[in-house]
């Protein structure tokens, strides 16, 4: 393996997901989880998104861009395809979105009230021995989301 290049300026600009009902997403981004959106539009006919997704040009893409909070502008894209099948993932999963939300409780109740498959909840522990809680949901366009919030800080 060769030798790691020295500062790159990485910044990470945002997530993009692929789905297939925007108002349907932003029922779970916006409305539960808590983002912010920013602005919506519909995508030119010549967007990158075509070529780099694979997406027939005979559908019509429509993009919502997010912010988690004001540390986090512009952190979460949602890309509409219309007129286009949008199949499931393939399994295993291959990405999730992991979110650290302080109102876990109230979440869980509005992910069971949106009828998204919520995974059993686990103990979390990180690597530096906080402890704390996780669960795992799949969104309406099948991607993973894991939530977590921290409870208790590392022993000793």
């Amino acid at each position: 393996m060769g030798q790691p290049i020295p500062d790159t300026g990485l910044r990470l600009q945002r997530a993009n997901l692929v789905v297939a009902d925007l108002e349907r997403a932003l029922r779970l981004y916006r409305d539960i989880l808590g983002f912010r959106v920013d602005f919506i539009h519909d995508s030119p006919d010549d967007s990158y998104s075509y070529p780099v997704f694979e997406i027939p040009r005979t559908a019509k893409l429509r993009f919502a861009v997010l912010s988690a909070n004001d540390e986090q502008p512009r952190s979460l894209a949602l890309t509409e395809i219309r007129g286009a099948g949008v199949p499931a993932p393939e399994l295993p999963r291959r990405n999730a979105l992991v979110l650290n939300i302080e109102t876990i409780d109230e979440v869980l109740a509005a992910l069971a009230d949106e009828g998204l498959h919520v995974y059993p909840e686990e103990r979390l522990q990180t690597h530096d021995g906080r402890i704390g809680r996780e669960i795992g949901c799949v969104d309406h366009d099948g991607h993973l989301v894991v939530i977590y919030r921290i409870d208790q800080a590392p022993a000793g």
